[in-house]
């Protein structure tokens, strides 16, 4: 090995001696021009592999050091901000696996002064939803409770992000750039229109990214954006040694309390319930799982695990091909007990197993069925439950929320403690 080869740190040096820079890259009012923030990105030593975000990354995820490195990187755009005296919006990525990860100590003194003198929007992905969904949960109610913004990126470059804003509810919609180079596709009018309907009901604010020509702009409009970012405003760089006042705020966007309960408790608060048979519920059961006919995420109770048998396990695995997120929750219930299917395994006295819920969730679609268990003890078909349907959107996304803290991380060994970010 020759001395540059040597002299080259590898992925554990970088992390260990917080060897990122963070570049900055403007956020624009389309109607004003004005300067409404900045967003953070990240880059390794120059001139060594860790140079690019994505190698760099990359690396610290295959040495298992990736959530580290994201507060490492996250810390440093911190710090530059701090020291600039920014007073705009500063958007912050965040790696899924970080919000179950306590901050370094040496890290933690820059976080706390962020917290009280930025304002910041973290940004997250759909990966978080599928891989943790209580964490993403967590983390957004986290970042809400220190006066931060919640951002839903790359919105349009998969479909599970249309599904995913109803649980992020996010202040700022960032709109994949592969839309403005497409806007005649039939998928881009679909993202469009789920985007504009959500900001419409909620006050988000739609965001463009890759705008680099006018063209792009005059589409990102069209698209109802009112804030870009792209080359045609400024490429990632540092921040001026004084940061410019921002001249446009974005709206906080009033997120949903999260409800108490179980879905059943949510729904049948608001709506009437009816005492009926196991075998009248099937149908209805049935007909809102083929509901989630793409795009949709599928939620299912089933008490027990032997009630997921196996044309249940082929159904749900065939919604599961073509949906964004699907899960089932029973007593005894593997972590994958279909393929493609989140298994969600119930205590002996878990109050869900009482409850015999099927709720699915889309960009224009919502529906639930709530029943609960009376006890009979009698054949299977003639168990009575009583039971509620409901449409109403709020209603419905709230019972699914309720669902998620019960599915476990993907990634073993992720500590249990969520810090606030």
């Amino acid at each position: 090995m020759d001395a540059d080869t040597d002299s080259v740190p590898d992925i554990h040096d970088v992390i260990d001696a917080r060897a990122v820079t963070p570049v900055f890259q403007p956020l624009i009012s389309l109607a004003t021009g004005g300067l409404v923030g900045y967003e953070a990105l990240s880059r390794g030593p120059a001139g060594t592999p860790w140079e690019s975000p994505v190698a760099l990354f990359g690396a610290a995820r295959a040495a298992g050091r990736d959530s580290e490195l994201d507060w490492v990187c996250r810390a440093a755009a911190y710090r530059a901000a701090l020291e600039a005296g920014l007073g705009t919006a500063l958007f912050v990525n965040m790696e899924p696996t970080a919000w179950r990860t306590p901050c370094p100590p040496d890290l933690a003194g820059v976080v706390a002064e962020a917290q009280r003198r930025l304002h910041v929007v973290t940004e997250m992905t759909e990966r978080a939803i599928a891989d943790d969904p209580a964490g993403l949960l967590a983390a957004a109610a986290s970042c809400r409770a220190a006066g931060w913004g919640v951002a839903l990126d790359d919105v349009g470059a998969d479909p599970m992000s249309l599904a995913l804003m109803p649980f992020v509810h996010p202040d700022v919609v960032k709109l994949d750039m592969s839309l403005l180079r497409s806007p005649s596709d039939h998928h881009t009018a679909e993202v469009v229109a789920a985007v504009s309907a959500y900001a419409e009901a909620s006050g988000a604010t739609i965001l463009a990214e890759g705008v680099e020509t006018l063209e792009h702009e005059l589409t990102a409009r069209t698209m109802g954006a009112t804030v870009a970012q792209g080359w045609r405003y400024g490429r990632p760089g540092p921040l001026p040694a004084v940061a410019p006042a921002g001249t446009a705020a974005l709206p906080p966007v009033c997120a949903p309390v999260a409800a108490p309960g179980t879905p059943y408790d949510i729904v049948a608060a608001h709506r009437p319930v009816v005492e009926t048979t196991k075998s009248a519920l099937m149908p209805i059961s049935r007909y809102i799982e083929a509901l989630a006919d793409g795009g949709q995420v599928l939620l299912a109770c089933f008490q027990e695990g032997r009630h997921f048998g196996g044309s249940t396990a082929r159904r749900f695995s065939r919604i599961a091909a073509a949906s964004p997120f699907v899960a089932a929750f029973g007593v005894g219930l593997p972590s994958e007990p279909a393929p493609g299917v989140r298994g969600a395994a119930l205590a002996d006295d878990d109050p869900l197993r009482g409850e015999w819920n099927v709720i699915v969730v889309g960009p224009h679609r919502a529906v639930a069925l709530v029943a609960r268990d009376l006890g009979d003890t009698g054949p299977e078909p003639e168990r009575r439950f009583t039971f509620a349907t409901t449409h109403n959107r709020d209603l419905v996304v709230a019972a699914a929320r309720s669902l998620l803290r019960w599915i476990a991380p993907v990634r073993a060994g992720i500590a249990d403690s969520l810090i606030a970010v």
